[in-house]
């Protein structure tokens, strides 16, 4: 095997900025990677979970990984590894069983924005084409389906009109419903760039949390949850009294208006200040910078999309610029930032269960007709299928039998997550198709598909601007892991055999090429044509945006300049619908609104990002975020264990306080899901959530729900933590294996140079010996040479692992006084010192830290390891301009001098804490 160094040209695999990177490989290993100075979405940027792709790819995160596929054929066994032929002929025999006795429709594929447009291709025409059901949805019905109706219910199409480069060219930036500075930080760079090229931008956010991204606005809107269709509606109102509307477009290339301006008419900035709880005057100031600006460009995402109401939502803010006439010029339009890192992608092959390949309509006789003679399928159903929530409560009550999942986890991402357990005990056989074996859905798993992840896959990607980019392998499959477009085609050509056994083969491909080429045939003529693009095209030229048709000298930056739009009469159409309040509404009984978000440093359902234990640094443990009077009306303090209640389920968790959250709300990041935050009757963070969804795009209302938070009410706790020798992953698998015994339960990673694992559990009295001694034997606390104490009478003990003078591991246990000792133990063993100075206290719940031990903070910086507490004090001591003093924390301890992702959380920082005043010498 080959020892020197190569570099390959590829994209990151999280958001949907579509960042360039350079992946480094040696022989079958990653071993690091850069951002591509020369991929236009990026310029070599990247964030703080892009720059430690290499690590999860390292033999320590790898322990996850999936690499062969396993089969059980009663449910009460466990999976055994199986072979790839016997596996596949087994499903093949299965679906054609069920679909002949069943219907078509009495299977469904859930897959993902994680897969590259070729596997979506071939799953799309596996479901749509050979098998005849429209049964197959993909997670981006759970992050960007509202923006897709949006964009068609008003544009035509589901085409995002602008680029990255309107930033540079905007002259007022409208963010709703987006913490860009966490969600998509390299393009939150680019906004910071901007506005240092020209600071008369005007930055306005709507968010109900102050976020990094609201913090550096000139005017934030700190609407109340799921109230954005009324502060819409009243910009609206204020343009038409100001007449700041743009009447020659509107009467040139919209329809509709009529019926629109009469319904805005009802909502004036009083009205909707009381609806969104936010000054009227600041209503009024957002709508003239909206209108008058040169050129405004609205960036939006999670915020708008997860509501029942998210139609509504992204239409109402695209009726903004098509009346002010902010669309078809640089600088301007509606620009939905993508959730995945391929959604985009997903969508042009008519991945949802509501399109057809290549923004087609199921609806469209036309459409359908189109496609069947294309695929030369037997036919395409009319049927609209079962979309996310949909799906699985069709596996709930028996009328989908067989649930095929690709990428996916659903049983950590999907709302209300007891009806989705339910609904994945009750399919009678359930596939799952995933690079990692230890995701919450696994366990659900009657078949499990062993694919092939970032690093390991080639083919294509179209991000948030419609560009399109190549995907390129650097290190081979792990053991017998398959590419996903490989297993779908390999298992139709199976299926089609028994489906239509004279027919020509549908899944004629040999590469993943062959099926691009396929895909690229049948967007001619369309919207995003891209018969012009090739991967020879793609490698020389670089990647492309569409639509790019045949005979093309380039792509198409920005979509309807010429006023023109893909709808029947060629007109934009103003959508009009009133405002609706949250579903989940907040009462006496669950009096607090809760949102879910992102965290900087995580993704999803952290399965790649979990398994590195740097990126737990900014937010280490998951944690409720409350109001701080909320905190203290309650009788909390910061670190206690509370109880979170919607009308579906509970979670404790811990609490802590902040400024950021208005009173009577709180917040909690969606990636906690049950392998990090669980229980015996927890699932993780979507315990909580709400499944109600939006009547046209079918997108849950993840963002709210309506909650109670109470004490926890648990008289026995545990905190265990302990030094890791490259098996941390496996660690928090066995630990996660034994919630079922405790009310709750967390497990993290912690360190960074020597990484290790914490586990908190808490309990209504203490659990069986058994169990402790199964705790005791994970955390490495089962030896004989470990040290102990026990209290029979207090029903606490102390175990501690010792080695080399230096504290190995630790397990503390009884009451909350038991475990007092745990913040600066865990200290000491993080900066591996010498036990000596503390020997005597090992034994003893001395809540006090030595003096000499700082407690540590939480990283900020994840690039240079720079704690808060550091930066703080560094800031203490700098004089100077707010630019002056970010230069000179720069200059003094690195921080944001890499990725600089932390760059807006350290603006926060120094607008908190004053210069340092120096008083003049008389």
């Amino acid at each position: 095997m080959s020892t020197s160094s190569i570099e390959t040209k590829s994209t990151c695999c999280y958001c949907g900025t579509g960042c360039g990177v350079i992946i480094e490989s040696r022989g079958a290993s990653i071993t690091g990677i850069r951002g591509d100075d020369t991929h236009p979405a990026n310029f070599g940027k990247l964030c703080t979970k892009g720059t430690t792709l290499a690590l999860t790819m390292q033999p320590a995160a790898m322990i996850g990984r999936a690499r062969f596929p396993e089969m059980r054929t009663e449910r009460s066994m466990p999976r055994a590894r199986t072979t790839w032929d016997a596996a596949l002929n087994t499903l093949a025999d299965r679906f054609a069983e069920c679909i002949r006795t069943h219907g078509p429709d009495s299977v469904g594929f859930y897959v993902s924005g994680q897969l590259l447009t070729e596997d979506y291709y071939v799953f799309n025409k596996l479901a749509k084409g050979l098998i005849g059901t429209n049964n197959i949805d993909t997670n981006s019905r759970l992050c960007m389906s509202s923006a897709v109706t949006g964009y068609t219910q008003t544009l035509g199409v589901d085409a995002p009109p602008c680029s990255y480069e309107d930033i540079d060219h905007a002259s007022c930036l409208f963010i709703a419903g987006s913490n860009t500075a966490f969600a998509h930080p390299v393009l939150y760079q680019r906004i910071d760039a901007a506005r240092a090229a020209n600071p008369a931008i005007k930055v306005i956010v709507v968010d109900p949390r102050r976020t990094d991204t609201a913090a550096g606005a000139d005017l934030h809107l700190q609407i109340l949850p799921g109230t954005d269709v009324a502060l819409f509606h009243a910009m609206l109102h204020v343009m038409l009294w100001e007449e700041w509307v743009d009447r020659n477009y509107i009467d040139a290339h919209t329809e509709g208006f009529e019926a629109l301006r009469t319904l805005v008419r009802e909502t004036s900035p009083a009205i909707a200040a009381q609806i969104c709880g936010v000054p009227a005057a600041d209503i009024v100031m957002a709508a003239k910078w909206f209108a008058t600006s040169a050129a405004t460009l609205s960036l939006y995402c999670q915020g708008l999309n997860q509501s029942a109401s998210g139609t509504a939502k992204n239409a109402g803010l695209i009726n903004l610029h098509l009346a002010a006439g902010q669309i078809g010029k640089p600088g301007a339009g509606p620009f939905s930032l993508t959730g995945q890192p391929n959604a985009m992608g997903g969508r042009e092959v008519g991945g949802l269960a509501t399109t057809l390949a290549a923004h087609r309509d199921i609806a469209n006789a036309a459409h359908r007709e189109e496609v069947r003679a294309f695929w030369n399928a037997d036919r395409i159903s009319s049927e609209r299928g079962k979309t996310a929530v949909e799906m699985f409560a069709a596996a709930k009550t028996g009328e989908i039998k067989i649930l095929w999942i690709v990428c996916t986890n659903p049983a950590q991402s999907l709302p209300d997550l007891k009806e989705v357990r339910a609904a994945l005990q009750t399919a009678e056989l359930v596939i799952v198709q995933d690079a990692y074996r230890n995701t919450e859905t696994i366990a659900f798993a009657d078949v499990l598909l062993a694919a092939t992840s970032w690093g390991e896959k080639d083919g294509t990607v179209t991000n948030s601007e419609r560009r399109i980019s190549r995907v390129r392998a650097a290190a081979p499959a792990p053991g017998e892991a398959r590419h996903d477009w490989r297993i779908a085609r390999d298992f139709g050509r199976l299926l089609e055999q028994k489906l239509r056994p004279s027919a020509p083969s549908m899944f004629d491909f040999d590469t993943p090429e062959d099926v691009w080429n396929e895909h690229r045939e049948l967007t001619r003529e369309r919207d995003l044509d891209i018969t012009g693009l090739s991967y020879s095209r793609l490698e020389s030229h670089g990647p492309q945006q569409w639509p790019y048709p045949e005979g093309a000298a380039n792509g198409q930056a920005r979509l309807y300049v010429d006023g023109k739009f893909p709808t029947p009469s060629g007109r934009a159409q103003f959508f009009t619908a009133k405002y609706q309040p949250v579903t989940d509404k907040v009462d006496a009984h669950y009096p607090l609104a809760l949102t879910t978000g992102r965290l900087r440093d995580q993704w999803h359902g952290m399965s790649r990002t979990g398994s590195v234990a740097r990126l737990y640094g900014s937010a280490p443990e998951p944690r409720l975020t409350m109001n701080v009077h909320d905190l203290a009306r309650r009788g909390f303090q910061d670190g206690d264990l509370v109880q979170v209640k919607s009308r579906r389920g509970a979670i404790y968790v811990q609490a802590e306080g902040s400024q950021t959250m208005r009173s009577g709300q709180v917040y909690l990041a969606m990636h906690w899901g049950k392998r990090f935050l669980g229980g015996a009757d927890s699932a993780g963070v979507n315990t909580l959530t709400n499944p109600a969804f939006d009547g046209y795009s079918r997108q849950p209302e993840l963002k709210h729900a309506a909650v109670k938070v109470e004490p926890a009410a648990l008289a026995w706790n545990l905190v265990a933590f302990r030094e890791c020798m490259n098996d941390e992953n496996l660690v928090i698998d066995q630990l996660s294996a034994l919630q079922s015994s405790v009310a709750f339960m967390s497990c993290v990673l912690i360190g960074r140079e020597r990484p290790g694992v914490l586990v908190r559990v808490a309990h209504h009295g203490a659990p069986t010996m058994d169990w402790l001694a199964e705790i005791d034997k994970v955390m490495a606390l089962a030896g004989a040479n470990v040290l102990r104490y026990d209290d029979d009478r207090r029903g606490s003990a102390r175990r501690m692992l010792v080695a080399d003078d230096r504290l190995i591991a630790v397990r503390l246990s009884g009451d909350i006084a038991a475990t007092q000792s745990a913040a600066w133990l865990r200290a000491w063993l993080l900066a591996s010192k010498s036990v000596a100075e503390i020997r005597r206290l090992l034994l003893s719940p001395v809540a006090q830290a030595p003096i000499g031990l700082p407690l540590a903070s939480r990283a900020v910086c994840q690039c240079f390891d720079v704690s808060e507490s550091a930066i703080c004090d560094q800031l203490a001591a700098i004089e100077g301009s707010s630019v002056e003093r970010l230069q000179a924390l720069q200059a003094a301890v690195k921080c944001g001098t890499e990725c600089g992702s932390c760059i807006p959380e350290l603006k926060s920082f120094i607008a908190k804490i004053p210069a340092r005043v120096v008083e003049e010498v008389a």
